[in-house]
């Protein structure tokens, strides 16, 4: 690269590889702490891994038995933070585990739970507690045979829109937040990393130049490695399938069921955008490019016939109204079988200071995010000089500024203020944007205030604020990220819906230029 194309080459301290949960929470935590950064994603933010899981915020009882004492410990004492941050989209939820006789023991239970309760600094999350499922009302949709139950609590996240509302906050604080780029190529130079990106609208090509790169691509972390390190060989990761489908409502109560399993396994069934079931999820190996994973027929076969096992009313494939399956990205730790697998996290860094540093990060869950970008930021303040305290833990993101426990008093506020809402739509508008809602209604009076409404009360307003905010650029980014509308907005209406989005962007992109 010469000396002049390096004077016109845009520069930062930290580059961010990857636009899924730990990429947008790097960056965020990064720029609050007053490096220069910039995040590329290829596709859209959340498109990999980060929108396909369990939708949990939870310590993961089940790894306990795998003795991962130090991940369950972080990850329960994440749950009442992450709450407090943004508590319009994680939300507490207790969850029904029915003693099976043939399975785990009923004392093996209640120890693990009694760990479960102790070791994670539980404030405001209700305790274990025992059920009798002969009276109690989550008894009723299964099997006679489950007389005894222990509930316990964890929570529950919209886990593409935490990763949007990361990459929102991050931009809001300076950082350069970039969808649909592709890194097409990365070499060091002259002590700094020299990364090339593609628009993958326009075809433009830019060169960026920077201290440090965090490679935070999920399951293309190796492939980014193989490229930027020259290792063609690297295999960090074991990339695993897991698999869900959705159902029409199962059970009327608000909460959610641990069922396990005869091979060691466990299923969740969780109330899920209000007239559905979620029962997930599976484990087994993948191999091939992730952005073709798919629901395999095993899989629905397992996730029918395991559910079945507890429900009195079968789960079968014509109750089914949509899967998704996504790729995890987990630490190859040569465990022989893909649920063995450890759930933490492992950094890794290419280089030095004096030559440029590039860290990688193999594993991790959504529920240890803000925890990881604290271990990554550790690594960049090494390389590059520390610039801030630790903060992420106080600030709330975009929308969140509402006490935790107040939902119920926050949405009888916006109600008051905007009476020509419905109860549902102002709760999903309070459940997916928080206090920022009112930058979507603005002064509408009516829902005709709010412009042409492609179904499912999803009006103009509303899209307009999603291109404008939250990087939407099609009805897929907004019907099956920013929301899950698509499960009822579908046909000619999606059609129509893709239709204004692109000629919006138009419009911004001709009156740009």
């Amino acid at each position: 690269m010469s000396k002049s194309e390096q004077n016109a080459a845009t520069e930062v301290d930290v580059f961010v590889i990857g636009g899924g949960i730990n990429g947008c929470g790097i960056a965020r935590d990064a720029v609050g702490r007053g490096y220069s950064v910039r995040l590329a994603e290829m596709n859209d933010l959340a498109s990999g891994t980060s929108s396909w899981s369990t939708k949990l915020i939870h310590g993961g009882l089940r790894y306990l038995e795998y003795y991962e004492f130090r991940l369950v410990r972080e990850a329960l004492m994440e749950r009442e933070v992450l709450w407090s941050l943004a508590p319009h989209i994680i939300r507490p939820m207790r969850f029904v585990l029915p003693h099976h006789k043939g399975l785990r023991p009923a004392w093996l239970l209640r120890l693990g739970l009694f760990l479960y309760d102790h070791i994670g600094g539980r404030k405001l999350l209700p305790a274990t507690k025992t059920l009798d499922m002969r009276s109690d009302a989550a008894g009723a949709p299964l099997k006679p045979l489950f007389r005894q139950a222990f509930e316990y609590s964890d929570c529950w996240v919209d886990d593409a829109r935490l990763v949007v509302l990361n990459a929102r906050d991050a931009a809001d604080r300076g950082a350069d937040i970039r969808t649909r780029e592709r890194v097409t190529g990365v070499s060091k130079d002259g002590g700094r990393w020299t990364v090339q990106v593609r628009n993958e609208a326009s075809g433009s090509v830019e060169t960026i130049l920077a201290k440090l790169i965090v490679n935070a691509a999920g399951p293309w972390v190796d492939r980014v490695l193989s490229t930027a390190a020259g290792k063609n060989d690297a295999r960090n990761v074991r990339l695993v399938q897991g698999s869900h489908i959705v159902v029409n409502k199962v059970f009327e109560h608000d909460r959610s069921y641990i069922f396990q399993n005869a091979d060691g396994r466990i299923i969740f069934a969780i109330p899920y955008e209000q007239d559905y079931t979620l029962i997930g999820t599976t484990d087994r190996d993948y191999e091939g490019d992730p952005k073709d994973v798919a629901i395999t027929p095993e899989e629905t076969a397992y996730l029918c016939e395991a559910a079945s096992e507890y429900f009195a009313e079968p789960i079968t494939e014509s109750d089914i109204v949509w899967t998704y399956s996504g790729v995890r990205p987990l630490y190859d730790d040569g465990a022989a079988a893909a649920q063995a697998a450890t759930r933490d996290y492992v950094l890794r860094e290419e280089g030095d200071p004096d030559t440029g540093v590039m860290v990688n990060i193999f594993g991790g869950k959504i529920t240890t995010y803000r925890r990881l970008a604290e271990s990554v930021l550790e690594r960049i303040e090494s390389a590059l000089g520390a610039r801030g305290p630790r903060w992420t833990g106080g600030p709330t993101l975009p929308g969140g500024d509402f006490p935790a426990t107040a939902y119920t008093e926050t949405l009888a506020a916006l109600q008051k203020d905007y009476p020509f809402l419905s109860r549902n739509l102002a709760d999903r508008l309070l459940n997916h944007y928080g206090t920022r809602s009112r930058a979507i209604l603005g002064n509408a009076t009516s829902l005709d205030g709010l412009g042409t409404c492609f179904g499912a009360d999803l009006h103009a307003a509303e899209v307009d604020y999603l291109i404008d905010q939250e990087w939407a650029t099609s009805a897929d980014d907004i019907l099956w990220r920013r929301s899950k509308l698509g499960l009822k907005i579908r046909g000619d209406a999606a059609t129509a819906l893709d239709t204004y989005v692109a000629d919006r962007i138009g419009r911004d992109r001709r009156a740009a230029e």
